[in-house]
């Protein structure tokens, strides 16, 4: 896979730069900038070169539908403030756009395509859509890791017109992904959470065999424990998964990897509720388990303290209110703790695992973060993705 840092003439270049711009947008307002914040390298660095860039993103799903409450508009505004440069939001229809028509004033550097997704050929990995794209550029960078799972026109098929390139990003992600895949440093341990344990079982399989510890906590966690015998009251519960629990421990148990539950935990009677500590045998009908108790989050720092390598993915309960965000925070400040020593090599991911390192202040303190959800997962599940296969 080629990078484009390692192009060595880039001067006034059309870019065709593919960025994962989804971030979440209320009344217009952005309420999550770390996405941008995540472009800033690869626009930085072509700006430096001299290239002229064609930004292609997406925002939410309009289903081939032009809807102005998901225009790239506010993201313009936004990224021109943090380059402290100008930026022309072009919404002219694609399809009546000529390579002439981007850069009509030569001082013009940065330019973005309207929603990509609001032209049904893009979800469509249409040829013909992709070959138009490709007459806008020169080369093809795609930095949108958080897209490669999906095989679109402009991750995917664009690759077959055009010179194509991994950007910055791209190539960190992979890098990172891959010290917690294939070049491990052991003992290497994972925590992973969310509600459904349903959604993760293709990673858990594939993490068995490679890992010496997984650690489920969460909602996910509630079926073990319901599994196993023990009492949960009201708590969050996925059906039908006592075959997908027998696997795990199978396979687990084949390749001497440890699972680890909880062994206690924090309950309530609602979500707004006061924390309370309870064994597992002193769970009543109406308690809700939010969070895990002090004798599992020991558990889990040991294992921690005794990992060179750590992925985090999923939070250990409920942790919108601050009395379920202990576990969650004691994982966090654990890793971050061995992190500032340089003993250990964290990665973490996954929407509700940013939004509990943004909310303690703590993205720059793992060795990497990813944005990619889905595209995250599918290659934690030993997946070929299509817009990086696409690059090879």
């Amino acid at each position: 896979m080629k990078n484009i840092k390692d192009q060595v003439d880039l001067s006034n270049k059309k870019i065709l730069l593919r960025l994962d711009l989804n971030v979440p947008l209320k009344n217009g307002i952005i309420t999550d900038q770390t996405r941008i914040d995540k472009i800033l390298p690869i626009i930085d660095f072509l700006l430096k070169k001299k290239s002229k860039i064609i930004v292609v993103s997406h925002v939410g799903r309009p289903k081939g539908k032009i809807k102005k409450d998901l225009s790239l508009k506010p993201i313009c505004e936004n990224l021109e403030k943090k380059i402290n440069q100008k930026i022309k939001l072009i919404e002219k229809d694609i399809f009546k756009l000529k390579k002439d028509d981007l850069f009509s004033d030569f001082k013009e550097q940065i330019v973005f395509l309207e929603n990509i997704r609001f032209y049904e050929e893009e979800e469509k990995n249409d040829l013909n859509f992709s070959k138009h794209l490709a007459k806008f550029a020169d080369l093809f960078v795609n930095d949108a890791f958080s897209c490669s799972h999906r095989a679109h026109a402009s991750v995917s098929k664009i690759t077959e017109f055009l010179p194509s390139f991994a950007g910055l990003q791209l190539e960190t992600e992979i890098n990172a992904l891959k010290k917690v895949t294939s070049e491990i440093k052991n003992p290497i341990s994972c925590i992973i959470g969310g509600s459904k344990i349903s959604t993760k079982i293709g990673m858990i399989k594939n993490l068995i065999p490679k890992f010496d510890n997984i650690i489920i906590v969460g909602g996910m966690a509630n079926n073990i424990l319901s599994f196993k015998g023990n009492q949960i009251g009201k708590s969050i519960k996925e059906d039908n998964c006592e075959s997908i629990i027998d696997d795990i421990f199978k396979t687990a148990q084949n390749h001497s990897c440890s699972i680890i539950f909880p062994e206690d935990v924090m309950v309530g009677k609602s979500m707004e509720d006061k924390a309370q500590i309870k064994e597992l045998d002193e769970l009543k009908n109406d308690d809700f388990i939010l969070d895990i108790g002090p004798k599992t989050i020991n558990k889990i720092k040991d294992i921690i303290e005794n990992s060179k390598t750590v992925l985090w993915n999923g939070p250990a309960g409920y942790f919108e209110n601050p009395n379920f965000a202990i576990g969650s925070h004691e994982i966090a400040k654990m890793i971050i703790q061995k992190n500032k020593k340089n003993l250990i090599y964290s990665v973490a991911g996954g929407g509700d695992t940013i939004a509990l390192l943004n909310q303690m202040n703590a993205i720059n303190d793992f060795n990497f973060v990813s944005t990619a959800g889905g595209a995250f997962l599918e290659y934690l599940e030993g997946k070929e993705l299509p817009g990086i296969k696409a690059l090879n």
